[in-house]
This record gives structure tokens, C-alpha cells and sequence, in this order.
């Protein structure tokens, strides 16, 4: 769970240490969320505002022309060697720290529009320019400027490519939610019973690959770089997940838009900052570093609250208070009930029971799990969010939750607004438990080797109502896949249509998420998401403990009863998992505190701790390869990595994971050397590990044979390549959208090959 900043967090528990007995007492028996809320409100002193003021000073999001002119020279460095993508991302953070129409702003747009023009990216090198002259380019400079305007123009004027994707794999239609952009595919419903809650079913066949469900995100919030270990840094560069996504769609840009008042949020375009600034950001500009300190579930709950606004909220409240809570002994049976979107809740219902679709009463009915959150955290979170409510009071209110009943004066915080901080107290305690991380794939190298290696980053937080109804598996049944940026409206292309939709719209900025089954699935199955912890990554016990810690339940999963026995098993065995004898290469079983060869004429032992050092050797022999890779000098990786295959063969079996990792990074530095074949026969010992740490249908091994279909498409090995197309095909299709680049590139790669024979 994203809790606060570490700081913030010391000082929240120390006021609840401070807190007398009776206080404690009375606030653990608070269940009611606005209680809890007005509890926290009260509590908070002069203090507490210095203290936080005093910690979100150091998340200075505030406009600096002198960094501004810093990031425009290291742009210019990157631009003299030629790196353009390198250069474009520095000019960017020198927009964003730029003043608005200053003289700083226009070198920077300026600049940036000259790399943008030698990537080909004319389109967008002509908004620069735009930019850069509205913002006051110095007059004696413009000649340079318009004569790039006209070769922009000139090459505008050529035919272009379509980019757009061909698919021989149509998606079957879906059934849209009325003035939503959720489509749950026929053969899908939403179903209720005592025991799982609200669920999502089958009711005829879907076959692997076929999409079950997609759902658009209520609202995201952007993961901040500086709370990851995803940045980027190489021969002195470093940039983070905000200097690289639209704050607002998330899609990927080098020309950014930056918010006219601070220079931490930044767009892909005018149109998205527009929208971002109507919706919310107008008033958590203001607060933005007070928002980077309380972390991205605090934000992402303000954001939530400030899209509903007051009238929805009350709307949703009022028809809640109006109903007694739905207990279980309500039904008859603990059959599963099915649920239709419109259908008017049971009597006595939190509407919990009852299927919202994209709505906000979707978000507002998941439940909030007061009574689980430990009273520490509920007094972390309360204390939080009134801070926070508080300091949003320095400004204006938000228009949506401006008072309604036309009392007091306009413009003037009123003391009903104090639901806003509740509402926002009610979805950060909803987060912990349906937050869903929004994810991308980064390529952790950049000197566009042959193979290049990849992994999946958590670039956003988001909130969806209707992916947030599928349980978990430890062994999902399904895949998911997120779609960013703006674009027309994608539910389009599955026939989603309904006669009383009332503002289709054609297109939107924002998330959505693509469900598909991973699996073949037949009638009356349950459509079963992982939310984190998966039995081909953390060992069931491992898994056991995260979900019942963050989620509230003990998990019952096939794959959890399976590993629990087979753990058992393992156990009574003594079996070591990718551990074999340095003297005969067979399995070593764990005896106490050592290893024992489990041939009977060896009787080999060795110590845990030996078996740990000699793991952590061949790890740094790893680490120091993929560093002397990025400074490419494969020579030496080489070296390092031969080094350290020949010390794991001695030791792991094929299928332990690190020869995966061994093998994949000497295929990459062969492949950067053109020894396709040489390349190819160590992918294929990786694929081994891959497939037996991940599972014959996972996307991890489909994203191991494209690379390996690359390899043979280079190597000019026309069969071998034809051989293996159709099970990435396959695979890649299980996980991905028929458009995503690895599928359109396999048909690219299989018609030119056909072409060949």
C-alpha cells in the first residue's frame, strides 16, 4: 500500500501514541466514515499544519527559470552528440520549469522543436514552433526558426504511411454500459452471493485470447519516478515516469505541455491539459507538492471525490442512509444471483449487491473495509486527508463541491464541504483494495542492441468499478492489458451498441483495460484476476501472508491448495528446487542447515551458506555484464558472463531462474554482434527457464519467442523463424491487443518469409 511520505507517517504515530486512553478508546469505536473523518478534523492543531508544510516544502513543485536554463543545456549536450530523444526530453523539463511567456520558455520550445525535427516528428516540431513564438523568440533568432517551419511543411506535404494496424483477429461484440465506456462481453454477467460478494461469471464458452471485459479507469494518478526504481539513468541522465507520460492520458510524448503553474504536471497536448485543468487540476495545483507527500492513493482518493462532486456524493449518500445494510441471511440460498445493470437494488441494500457499472455509485459501493484497517492506519488516514482538506481551504472551492442550497457567501467554504474530505477518507480506504497498478513496458537498454531487454513498470494508480468485481487467483484465468492516451472510442470495434445510450462520444482521453480469457473457459466459470501475488513469482506461503495483509482474506486458490501440498510433499522430501551436485549433477535435498546430494554412492554435502554465496557470486557477475552492456563494452559482458554460466552449470539446473537470466543477456550480446545463430542457441536455454519459472502459456515466454523469431529473422533462417511464429502468435495473443507491436511485427516478419519461399 502507498502510504505517505516516511516522515509524515513518524509524526501521525507519535500523535496517536500522545493520544489518553479514553481518546484512543473512542476513536477505535468509531465505524462511520464521516465520524472518522470529523474525529481527525478535530484533532489537528497549528502543528500539524507547520509539520506537513514543513515536509511538502521538500516536494517543491514551484516554477525555477534557473533550472529551467540548466535543462536546456543538457539538451543542447544530448543534441550535439546526436541523441535527439535524450535532448527533447531535457528541453521538456526546461519547459516545464520556464515561466509562461518568458523569453526561457521560447529557447526551450525552440530547441526542442529542432531535436523533434530530426526525429521526423514534424507534426509536433510545428507546435514547438508555434509555441516558441508566441512565448517571445527573440526576433533576430526567427529566420532559423521559419525555415524549419517550411521544411516541416515540405515534408508534410508527402504522402504519409497509414499507421493504422491490420488484424486478421476480430473481437467478438460486447455489451456496453449505458453512458459508459465498460463492455462486458456476451456470455459474461455480474453475479452476487453472500459468500463471494459480487462476481463475474460465464455463461457460454470463451475460448483463450477471446476479450471478456473492458472497463475505463474512473481516474488515475501518475506514480512519481522518485517512488520507483524505475529511473533511467545512464551516462549521467535521469528521468521518471513524469517526464515521460501525459499526467492526464498517460500516453508516452517528447513534446509536453506544461501546467502554466508549476512545473511538476505536464501534457501531451493543449487538449489534455485543458481537460485535466477543468476536471481537477485547477485545485490540486496549489497542493501539488502537499500531494506527492501524502502519496499516490491520496491523490488518486482527492481525485475521485473531486469528479463526483457534491451532488453526486449526496445523491449516492442519502439513497445508502435511506436502507438499512443487506445482511447475508437476506437470501435465500447462497446460489448466485444474477445482477443487470439498471436493475433497482434488493430491499435493505448498501448497494453492494447490485451492479453499477462505470458509475460512480460503482466506485462508492466497493467496500471500504473500515473495520480491517488496523486503528494506527485509520488514524493515519484520517489525520491525512484533514490535513489535506485543510490546506485545499486556502483557495477557492471546487466548483463541484461549491454549496448547492445557495447559503453563505459564493465562493466561500462552507461547512458542509466537510464531505469532501470524508468522501476522499472513504475511496483512500477503498484503494487498498482495489487500486489496480496501470503498467508499461520499458526497455532497460538504449543503444538499440538487436535483443533488447524489457521488463513491465507501474507507471499510474487507478480506480476501475467494474474490474474491480473480479476475485483473485494466484492462477488467474485471465490476462489484462491497459490502453493509454487519446484515442476514438476503442469499444467501438467490439459492436458495442445500445438504442438509449445518450452521449456516445467518439473519443476520450484516459485508461482502459482489456480483459481476456488466458484460459479456455466453459459455463458457470468464475473470471478470476491476479492482484498481485502470483504462484509463478512468490512462493505460496509468501503469497498467503501479502494477500491476507493488504486484502483482508486467506487465499483458497487452486494453485494455493496445490503449492500448500506439494509444499508439504517438498518438505517431507527434502527436495531443493534448481539445486544439483557440483560432483554428480544430481538434485541436492535441504537438510537442516546444508545440502546432501540425494545420490545414494555420492553422499556430496554442502552448507546453505555456501549455496548463498556462491548465488550472490553469479548474481554480481550478472549485474556487472548488464552494466558493462549499457556501456557497451560486450567484450568484457562476455567475459563476465561466461564466467558465470560456466560456475551455474556446475551448480543449478537448466530450469533454475538465474540461468534464464544468464543465458538472455548472452544472446543479447551475441545478437549485438551479429552471431545470430550463437544468439539464438542461448535464447533457447533461456526459453527452458522461462517456461518452467512462468508456465507454458504465460506472456513472459511468448515475449521469449518473439525475441527468438527476431533472432532467426536476422540470421536470414527462414524455417526456423516460419517454426516458432505460431506459438509467440499464440501466446502473445493470450496477453495482448491484436495491435500491440510484438503481433503486428510477427506478421510482418511471417508474410516477408512466406514472400521468400
Amino acid at each position: 500500500m502507498d502510504l505517505p511520505c516516511p516522515e509524515w507517517v513518524r509524526h501521525v504515530e507519535q500523535r496517536w501514541t500522545e493520544l489518553k486512553t479514553e481518546g484512543t478508546e473512542r476513536f477505535c469505536l468509531l465505524t462511520d466514515i464521516d465520524a472518522i473523518f470529523n474525529y481527525g478534523l478535530s484533532l489537528i492543531c497549528p502543528e500539524d499544519l507547520n509539520t506537513f508544510s514543513r515536509i511538502s516544502e521538500k516536494y517543491s513543485i514551484k516554477k525555477s527559470p534557473e533550472r529551467a536554463s540548466e535543462f536546456r543545456q543538457q539538451g543542447n549536450l544530448s543534441f550535439k552528440v546526436k541523441d535527439y530523444t535524450t535532448a527533447a526530453l531535457y528541453y521538456s523539463k526546461g519547459v516545464c520549469h520556464a515561466d509562461k511567456n518568458t523569453e526561457e520558455l521560447s529557447l526551450c520550445c525552440a530547441n526542442r522543436s529542432a531535436a523533434l525535427f530530426y526525429q521526423g516528428l514534424y507534426r509536433e516540431c510545428l507546435e514547438d514552433i508555434r509555441r516558441s513564438l508566441e512565448a517571445g523568440y527573440p526576433s533576430h533568432l526567427q529566420d532559423k526558426l521559419r525555415a524549419r517551419q517550411t521544411a516541416c511543411l515540405s515534408h508534410l506535404k508527402k504522402p504519409e504511411k497509414s499507421n493504422q494496424p491490420t488484424t486478421n483477429h476480430p473481437t467478438p461484440p460486447c455489451q456496453k454500459s449505458r453512458d459508459t465506456k465498460t463492455c462486458i462481453s456476451p456470455g459474461v454477467s455480474v453475479y452476487f452471493s453472500p459468500e463471494k460478494g459480487r462476481h463475474i461469471l460465464t455463461t457460454e464458452n470463451k475460448p483463450a485470447g477471446e476479450v471478456v471485459l473492458e472497463d475505463e479507469a474512473f481516474c488515475c494518478v501518475l506514480i512519481p519516478g522518485n517512488k520507483l526504481n524505475t529511473m533511467i539513468k545512464k551516462a549521467g541522465k535521469m528521468f521518471n515516469t513524469e517526464d515521460r507520460y501525459c499526467h492526464h492520458c498517460l500516453s508516452q510524448s517528447l513534446s509536453f505541455v506544461p501546467c502554466p503553474n508549476c512545473s511538476y504536471v505536464r501534457y501531451c497536448g493543449e487538449s489534455c491539459q485543458k481537460d485535466a485543468w477543468e476536471r481537477w487540476h485547477q485545485w490540486e495545483c496549489p497542493v501539488g507538492a502537499d500531494l506527492l507527500a501524502i502519496g499516490v492513493l491520496g491523490h488518486l482518493a482527492l481525485r475521485v471525490a473531486l469528479k463526483a462532486g457534491q451532488n453526486e456524493v449526496k445523491r449516492v449518500k442519502e439513497s445508502t442512509s435511506q436502507e438499512d445494510h443487506v445482511t447475508c441471511s437476506s437470501y435465500k440460498s447462497d446460489l448466485p444471483v444474477k445482477l443487470s445493470l439498471g436493475d433497482p437494488c434488493r430491499e435493505s441494500s448498501d448497494h453492494t449487491d447490485c451492479y453499477h457499472g462505470n458509475s460512480y455509485m460503482g466506485i462508492y459501493s466497493l467496500l471500504p473495509h473500515v473495520a480491517q484497517h488496523s486503528p494506527s492506519s485509520r488514524f493515519l488516514l484520517a489525520v491525512t486527508t484533514a490535513v489535506l482538506y485543510m490546506r485545499l481551504q486556502s483557495g477557492p472551492p471546487p466548483e463541484m463541491w461549491a454549496s448547492c442550497e445557495d447559503e453563505g457567501e459564493s465562493g466561500t467554504w462552507q461547512p458542509e464541504m466537510s464531505m469532501l474530505g470524508a468522501t476522499a477518507l472513504r475511496h483512500m480506504m477503498q484503494l487498498r483494495c482495489n487500486a489496480q497498478a496501470v503498467t508499461a513496458v520499458m526497455v532497460k537498454e538504449e543503444s538499440g542492441m538487436a535483443v533488447q531487454s524489457s521488463s513491465e513498470i507501474r507507471i499510474a494508480t487507478a480506480i476501475f468499478p467494474v474490474l474491480s468485481l473480479l476475485n483473485h487467483s494466484c492462477s488467474p484465468n485471465t490476462s489484462i492489458s491497459f490502453t493509454t492516451g487519446c484515442q476514438t472510442d476503442p469499444l467501438n470495434q467490439f459492436g458495442c451498441s445500445e438504442g438509449h445510450i445518450d452521449h456516445l462520444e467518439t473519443s476520450h482521453s484516459g485508461v482502459t483495460v482489456t480483459v481476456r480469457a488466458s484460459k479456455d473457459l466453459t459455463p458457470g466459470q468464475e473470471i478470476l484476476h491476479c492482484y498481485g501475488p502470483h504462484c509463478s513469482r512468490m512462493e505460496v506461503n509468501e503469497r498467503q501472508r501479502l494477500l491476507l495483509e493488504q486484502y483482508y482474506f486467506h487465499c483458497n486458490c487452486q494453485a494455493c491448495q496445490r503449492d500448500l501440498i506439494e509444499g508439504s510433499q517438498n518438505a517431507t522430501e527434502n527436495a531443493a528446487q534448481g539445486l544439483k551436485c557440483v560432483k554428480c549433477g544430481k538434485p541436492l535435498q535441504s537438510f537442516m542447515d546444508r545440502y546432501i546430494c540425494s545420490g545414494l554412492s555420492c553422499g556430496h554435502q554442502i552448507t546453505s551458506a555456501d549455496v548463498q554465496n556462491k548465488l550472490r557470486g553469479l548474481q554480481c557477475l550478472l549485474d556487472e555484464a548488464f552494466h558493462l552492456i549499457e556501456r557497451d563494452r560486450f567484450d568484457e559482458a562476455l567475459k563476465n558472463l561466461k564466467s558465470a554460466t560456466s560456475q551455474a552449470n556446475s551448480i543449478l539446473t537448466e530450469t533454475h531462474p538465474l540461468q534464464g537470466e544468464l543465458a538472455d543477456a548472452t544472446a543479447r550480446v551475441y545478437a549485438t554482434t551479429g552471431e545470430w545463430s550463437l544468439a539464438a542457441s542461448h535464447l533457447k536455454r533461456s526459453i527452458v527457464a522461462i517456461q518452467a519459472q512462468f508456465g507454458e502459456d504465460s506472456i513472459e515466454l511468448g515475449q521469449q519467442l518473439f525475441k527468438l523469431t527476431q533472432l532467426h529473422f536476422n540470421g536470414g533462417d527462414c524455417g526456423a523463424a516460419l517454426s516458432v511464429i505460431p506459438r509467440a502468435h499464440k501466446l502473445l495473443s493470450l496477453h495482448c491487443s491484436p495491435h500491440c507491436e510484438e503481433l503486428q511485427e510477427l506478421q510482418e516478419m511471417e508474410r516477408c518469409l512466406q514472400g521468400l519461399l
